[in-house]
C-alpha cells in the first residue's frame, strides 16, 4: 500500500513501471515500445532522421543547423506529432521523456565543453578599441533596456520572475552573444576568415567574458534569496572551483602536451580521462549551485586550443556529440545598439548592419539558459516555448540576411590591372606564394631564381604558410616580422621561414621576402590568400598543385584552388610537381646550370599572361625559351579582338627577343584538338625542364575540339591537365597561369564550394 501525505500540494499519480530491459520480440506477443531501451533506440532514430531531413529541406534557404534541429524537435514534440495522444503515449512515455531530456542535457554539456576547447582567449589581448566598444555597448544597452522595461511592468510578472535576481538574469542573457552559438553559424556560412567574421568572433569572446560575470552575479543572487550566507559560500566555492580549473587542470593539460611527441596524436588514455572529467566538472558545478554546463565550459577553456590536445579532443568527439546528442536538446535592443556603435566607429553601414545581425544570433546557449529558468521556476512552459520560438525565428531570419548583405569576396573585385603583363619593366614585382610544408620551399626558391630578379626590377614575395584550422575556432593570421618573438620558437613555423630568410640574405637587394602564416578552415583559406594579395597589390598568386588534393600535411585542395581562381584580385599561377618523384623533378628542372622552358601559346588573356611571365624569365642568362604559337587553319573561329591582342603581344615579344639566341619562336597550324595534342606530344623529348601555358580564357575552341572529356582537373585547363597527367610521359614541371579577371567579367564560383 502506498501512503500519500494529505498535506502534499503537488499532484500525485500512480503508474506501472516496466522492469524489462529488452523485448523478446513481437512474434512472442510483446510490444518492443514497452521496454525503455528499445523505445530509446526508436526515439533516437526518429529525432535524428527528422533533423537531417529538415536540414536538407532548409539548405537552399541558407538556414543554420541550429534552426533545423529546433524545427525537428518541434515536429517530434507536442506541437505536431505529439498532438496525437497515441503517438505521445507510445513514443514519449514518462520513461522515454526522462531519457530524452537527459540525453539533451548531456549533449549541451559536451557541446559547451567542445566550444570551450575551440575558444582562443588570446584574442582578448589582441582586441582593439573598436572591438571593445562594440562589445561593451552591445551588452550594456540591452541590459539596461530590458531591466527598465521589467521594472516598469514588474507588478504584472509572475512571482518568481518579478524578483530582482530573476530580472537581472533575464536581462543579462539578452545582452550577450555567446561564442558557442556564433562560431558554428559563421563556419557554415564560410565567414570565419572574412573581416566581419573575425570581428564578430573577437566581439563575442569579449561579451562572453562579460556574460560569465553576469551569470556569476545572477547565480549568487539566487542563492542569497533564502540566506545571505548562502550567496557568500556560493561565491567562495565557485571562485575556488575556477581557480582549481585554471591552475591545476591547466598545468595537467600542459603536462599531457609535453608528454606527447611532436607530430604524434595524444595518447588515448588521456583523452578518455578528459572526457570523463567533463561529467565530473558538470557534477561539481551543479553541486556548488552553478549552472550545470559552467564546469564543462571552464574545463574546455583550460585545455590549450589547437594541436595536439585540443585538435585530438575535437576530432574524437565533435561528430558524435553534434550528430547524436544535440538534436535531443531541441525535442531586439541588441541589434540596434551594435548597429549604432559600429556605425559611430566609421564602419560602412552595410558592414555595421551585417555585424549587428550576426551579434543577434541565438542558439544552444540561450536554450540551455531557458531550461535553467524553467528549473528555477522563473518561467513556465508557455513562456519557455515562446522564447525558444522567438530565438529560432530571429536566427532563421538573420542568417540569410547576412548572406545577402555581406559578400566576403566583394573587396577582391577590383578594376585596376594587377598582372605581370601590365607591370612596368623596371617596377617591383609583388608575388604571393603559398606554402604548405617544407617541400614547397624548394620550388618557391627555384621559381624565384628563374623569375630574373634584378636591382631595377626586384621581386617582393609575401610567403604565406597555410595551416588548416584544427581544434580551435578562431582563425589566426600571423605577420612573422611583427610577431617573431611570439611564434619564432614554433618549429612548424620556424623551419620554413628560416629557409626563406637564409635565401633572402644570399640574394641581397634582388629579393625581399615577408613571411606570414594563416591558420584557417580549408573552405575559407582562399580569403586569407586573396586578402594578402589585395592589401599588398600583388601581381601574381603562386599556388602548388597536388594530384591527391589534400595530403596529411594539410595541403590545399582542388576546391580551394578553384575558389582562388574565381576570386583572386590579380593573376594566378599554379605549379605542378608531377608524380612521386616530384622533389627530384623540381631539382632537375630548376637547378641545372642551363634550363630550357617551353611556352605553349594557344591565345587569349591567360596565354598572354604566360608569355609575359616567360619573357621575364628569358632575361635570365641560364634560361633558354621555346615559344610555340598554335593557330587554326585560315584563322577559323578566331575572336577578332583576342586575335588582335595576341598579335600585338607576340610581335612585341619577338621584336624584343629577336637578337636573343636563347629564344626560339615557332608557329603551328592545327585543325582540331587531336592535332593540338599531337603537336605537343611531338615536342616531348625530355628537352624541356618546365612547360608554361595559359589556363583557358580566350582560347579558340577549335584548338581544343574533342578534348573536353579528357580534363579531370578544371583548375589547370584542358591542355595543362593533359601535360600534368601521367599520360604525358614527361618529368618536367608545369606552370599554368590565369590572368586577372576584372570586376564584372568574373564567373562566380559555386556557393557550395566557396
Amino acid at each position: 500500500m502506498v501512503k500519500i501525505d494529505p498535506k502534499a500540494r503537488d499532484l500525485v499519480s500512480c503508474r506501472t513501471t516496466v522492469n524489462k530491459h529488452r523485448s523478446i520480440g513481437i512474434f512472442y506477443g510483446e510490444n518492443p515500445l514497452q521496454t525503455p531501451f528499445s523505445l530509446l533506440l526508436l526515439e533516437m532514430s526518429l529525432v535524428i532522421l527528422l533533423s537531417r531531413l529538415v536540414r536538407f529541406l532548409l539548405k537552399p534557404l541558407r538556414q543554420p543547423r541550429v534552426v533545423s534541429d529546433v524545427i525537428g524537435g518541434i515536429i517530434v514534440g507536442p506541437t505536431v506529432l505529439g498532438r496525437s495522444r497515441t503517438f505521445a503515449r507510445k513514443m514519449f512515455s514518462d520513461e522515454g521523456s526522462f531519457l530524452v531530456h537527459n540525453l539533451g542535457v548531456l549533449g549541451f554539456i559536451y557541446f559547451l565543453f567542445i566550444s570551450g576547447v575551440k575558444m582562443d582567449l588570446s584574442m582578448l589581448k589582441g582586441s582593439g578599441r573598436k572591438h571593445v566598444m562594440i562589445a561593451v555597448c552591445g551588452a550594456i544597452t540591452p541590459l539596461v533596456s530590458v531591466t527598465l522595461v521589467a521594472l516598469l511592468f514588474r507588478t504584472r510578472l509572475d512571482h518568481e520572475l518579478e524578483k530582482g535576481s530573476s530580472i537581472w538574469g533575464v536581462a543579462a542573457s539578452m545582452s550577450i552573444t555567446a561564442f558557442p552559438v556564433l562560431y558554428p553559424i559563421l563556419r557554415e556560412q564560410n565567414l570565419l576568415s572574412s573581416e566581419i567574421g573575425r570581428m564578430a568572433l573577437s566581439v563575442s569572446i569579449i561579451t562572453d567574458a562579460l556574460g560569465i560575470t553576469f551569470v556569476i552575479a545572477f547565480e549568487a543572487a539566487k542563492q542569497g534569496e533564502s540566506r545571505s550566507k548562502a550567496a557568500l559560500w556560493h561565491l567562495v566555492s565557485l571562485f575556488g572551483f575556477i581557480g582549481f580549473t585554471t591552475t591545476v587542470v591547466r598545468r595537467a593539460m600542459t603536462w599531457v602536451i609535453r608528454r606527447t611527441p611532436e607530430g604524434k596524436p595524444v595518447a588515448q588514455v588521456y583523452i578518455i580521462f578528459i572526457l570523463l572529467g567533463v561529467m565530473v566538472m558538470a557534477f561539481l558545478s551543479d553541486f556548488f549551485g552553478a549552472a550545470i554546463a559552467n564546469g564543462p565550459l571552464w574545463l574546455g577553456l583550460a585545455i590549450p586550443d589547437g594541436p595536439p590536445l585540443g585538435a585530438t579532443i575535437v576530432d574524437k568527439c565533435e561528430t558524435i556529440m553534434m550528430e547524436l546528442f544535440m538534436p535531443f536538446a531541441y525535442a531586439s535592443p541588441k541589434l540596434l545598439s551594435t548597429l549604432l556603435t559600429a556605425h559611430f566607429l566609421e564602419m560602412p553601414f552595410r558592414d555595421s548592419l551585417t555585424l549587428s545581425l550576426i551579434m543577434s544570433f541565438r542558439g544552444q546557449v540561450e536554450y540551455l539558459l531557458y531550461l535553467h529558468w524553467v528549473d528555477l521556476k522563473m518561467v513556465r512552459l508557455p513562456g519557455f516555448t515562446l522564447m525558444v520560438l522567438l530565438s529560432t525565428v530571429l536566427t532563421a531570419v538573420a542568417t540569410p540576411l547576412v548572406s545577402t548583405l555581406y559578400n566576403p569576396t566583394r573587396p577582391y573585385m577590383v578594376n585596376k590591372r594587377r598582372t605581370i603583363q601590365h607591370t612596368a619593366p623596371n617596377a617591383e614585382l609583388h608575388l604571393v606564394a603559398c606554402i604548405h610544408d617544407q617541400e614547397n620551399v624548394a620550388w618557391l626558391i627555384n621559381l624565384l631564381e628563374v623569375s630574373n630578379p634584378t636591382l631595377s626590377s626586384p621581386v617582393v614575395v609575401y610567403a604565406l604558410r597555410l595551416v588548416e584550422l584544427l581544434g580551435r575556432a578562431s582563425p589566426i593570421f600571423i605577420d612573422h616580422e611583427k610577431h617573431e618573438k611570439q611564434y619564432g620558437e614554433n618549429t612548424s613555423y620556424a623551419t620554413v621561414h628560416s629557409a626563406l630568410k637564409l635565401y633572402q640574405e644570399t640574394r641581397g637587394d634582388y629579393v625581399r621576402i615577408h613571411p606570414f602564416t594563416a591558420v584557417s578552415p580549408r573552405r575559407s583559406m582562399y580569403q586569407d590568400i586573396c586578402e594578402l594579395a589585395l592589401v599588398n597589390k600583388a601581381s601574381l598568386i603562386i599556388l602548388p598543385f597536388h594530384a591527391e588534393g589534400i595530403d596529411i600535411n594539410g595541403n590545399i585542395s582542388h576546391t580551394v584552388n578553384s575558389c582562388i581562381l574565381a576570386h583572386a584580385p590579380c593573376s594566378v599561377a599554379i605549379l605542378v610537381d608531377k608524380g612521386p618523384q616530384r622533389n627530384q623533378c623540381v631539382t632537375r628542372s630548376f637547378r641545372a646550370s642551363s634550363r630550357h622552358f617551353a611556352v605553349l601559346f594557344l591565345g587569349g588573356a591567360d596565354a598572354r599572361e604566360a608569355l609575359a611571365y616567360a619573357d621575364r624569365m628569358a632575361g635570365n642568362p641560364d634560361v633558354s625559351l621555346t615559344v610555340v604559337r598554335f593557330l587554326t587553319e585560315n584563322y577559323e573561329r578566331d575572336d577578332g579582338l583576342e586575335k588582335k591582342l595576341d598579335d600585338g603581344l607576340v610581335t612585341w615579344f619577338w621584336v624584343k627577343n629577336e637578337a636573343n639566341e636563347q629564344v626560339i619562336y615557332k608557329e603551328v597550324v592545327v585543325r582540331n584538338g587531336e592535332e593540338t595534342v599531337s603537336a605537343i606530344q611531338a615536342m616531348n623529348n625530355d628537352a624541356y625542364d618546365l612547360w608554361i601555358m595559359g589556363r583557358k580564357h580566350g582560347i579558340n575552341p577549335v584548338l581544343l575540339e574533342g578534348l573536353s572529356n579528357w580534363s579531370e582537373n578544371q583548375e589547370l585547363g584542358v591542355i595543362g591537365d593533359y601535360i600534368a597527367s601521367m599520360d604525358f610521359s614527361s618529368t618536367a614541371s608545369v606552370l599554368v597561369l590565369q590572368q586577372q579577371v576584372l570586376r564584372g567579367q568574373r564567373m562566380p564560383a559555386s556557393h557550395s564550394i566557396c
